[in-house]
């Protein structure tokens, strides 16, 4: 058995930093020649479908996942693989209903299509509410970081992702969405790397190795992973995973966070085609089921690993994974696979910080002006990526005390993007609703979801869904009382 625990060592350090000059010299040099917004939005839509589906992967996993998933299930079970099956379902549904909307002309952002569909109003008020969501979800992720770093320089919390930011803000400035997709492909492949090689090691420092871990975790329950339970009570809802929970509720988070979230759209849109989209969408769940597994499957040989050797577990039991990276691993090791979990961040927030440009610039600014040319809205959009990751960094700074960082994370986007995912329905659905009517539905379904987010225990997991019945029984409604548009 191996025993490496160790203060803070040099060549992890090393290793760490080579990675941080790596990637950043890599993604800042897709900047040269972009001179159209399609070039630095889209990646001139040039990408294969691979690399953007290893890119989907990478922005709606994040450290988020690798930092808090392990802490699901050394606290319980692998119940969160039943949200990943609504995952799949989710992909089939934006494939039928809005993959083909997005490819009838040429948009930048998905929020052109509700102006396409309704009009200027209902496209600023999905793009608010789209900024709104991603700013404070990733302000959560970039938390994540923090978390990460303190660990492993033992700073606060605070100073210490600032780094992180910039260098991934200053790639993003220079490369556009290329950068992001071929950072992405890169960075992806490390911390995968980095996971399966801490679980080897893991393994390897218990006595017994899988077999053992086996023999302990499924007797604790900890290989669970359905719940098939179903009782209407007050107490059902409040449970977030269980069969029904993760079915239905994660088939709407995704179908809203994939089909209606920019941060996911614009990846779809940058693809040479309607089909490379669609199977770069269809292969991405083949990757985040397994991604997901792996690292519910970590959480579970750390609870057997601290069980075993009598360990208690940090107080906030997201370090937990981090905890034992940076302890435990052989040098050289640790520094990598704390690289692969900066990489997932560094991905992610590259790809936030893109999508946040994009639609202030396309969705607010440029139809203020017009008449300016592409050079003109390619310059504002590098600054409006400066301007969002000063955001996010207070938005970090905030999310501090707002608990568990992935289901933090899960929970601030389940508020809003129902909101999205009712109007985009009304729209691809629906005749009959027009402008007015749509805002009626995104008013109404914000009191309703506020109102099951603070004055019930209904579980996060069915926020999406109850927010977009809810936006578009709303909005569906008030097109009957106003008498508008023609019939369904």
């Amino acid at each position: 058995m191996l025993e490496f625990a160790h203060p803070m060592r040099y060549l992890d350090l090393a290793v760490i930093t080579a990675y941080l000059i790596g990637i950043t010299w890599f993604g800042a040099r897709f900047g040269r020649g972009q001179k159209r917004l399609k070039d630095y939005l889209l990646g001139g839509r040039t990408a294969p479908w691979w690399a953007i589906s290893l890119s989907i992967v990478s922005a709606e996993t994040s450290t988020l996942t690798i930092v808090g998933t392990p802490a699901l299930s050394f606290g319980g079970n692998m119940g969160f693989l039943q949200v990943v099956l609504g995952y799949l379902a989710a992909r089939i549904v934006i494939i039928t209903l809005l993959l083909p909307h997005y490819f009838r002309g040429e948009l930048f952002t998905a929020y052109e299509l509700m102006r396409r569909r309704f009009g200027e109003r209902v496209r600023r008020v999905t793009a608010f509410v789209f900024l709104v969501t991603r700013a404070l979800a990733e302000g959560v992720r970039v938390f994540a970081i923090a978390i990460v770093i303190s660990v492993v320089v033992g700073t606060s919390e605070i100073p210490s992702f600032l780094l992180i930011v910039a260098l991934t803000l200053f790639y993003t400035f220079e490369g556009g969405m290329t950068a992001v997709i071929w950072t992405d492909v890169a960075q992806m492949a490390l911390y995968v790397a980095g996971a399966l090689l801490s679980f080897w090691i893991l393994l390897d420092q218990i006595p017994g190795g899988w077999a053992h871990v086996a023999a302990v975790a499924s007797p604790a329950g900890k290989f669970r992973i359905f719940d098939f339970d179903f009782a209407w009570t007050r107490q059902f809802f409040a449970r977030p995973y269980t069969f029904w929970a993760g079915v239905l509720g994660g088939c709407f988070l995704t179908t809203a966070s994939h089909g209606t979230d920019q941060l996911i759209v614009q990846r779809l849109l940058s693809a040479r085609s309607e089909s490379e989209s669609r199977r770069a969408l269809l292969a991405s769940w083949g990757l985040v089921m397994f991604q997901f597994t792996l690292f519910l499957l970590v959480g579970i040989a750390l609870y057997v690993y601290h069980r075993d050797t009598g360990l208690a577990p940090p107080a906030r039991t997201d370090r937990i994974y981090p905890e034992f990276v940076w302890r435990q691993l052989p040098p050289g090791a640790a520094g990598l696979v704390i690289a692969a979990i900066l990489a997932a961040a560094m991905a992610n927030l590259s790809a936030a910080l893109n999508a946040l440009a994009s639609t202030t610039v396309i969705d607010f600014y440029r139809p203020l002006a017009p008449d300016r040319d592409d050079a003109h809205f390619l310059r504002w959009a590098r600054i409006a990526t400066v301007l969002w990751g000063v955001v996010l960094i207070g938005i970090g700074i905030l999310a501090r005390n707002w608990g568990s960082v992935l289901e933090s994370g899960l929970s601030v986007a389940s508020i809003t993007l129902g909101l999205l995912l009712g109007v985009f329905l009304l729209g691809v659905l629906t005749r009959r609703v027009n402008e007015s009517s749509a805002i009626a539905g995104v008013v109404g379904g914000l009191a309703a979801i506020l109102y099951v987010r603070f004055f019930t225990t209904i579980a996060f997991t069915w926020w999406v869904l109850i927010g977009t019945a809810a936006t578009f029984l709303f909005g569906y409604v008030a097109s009957l009382l106003l008498h508008s548009g023609e019939s369904t």
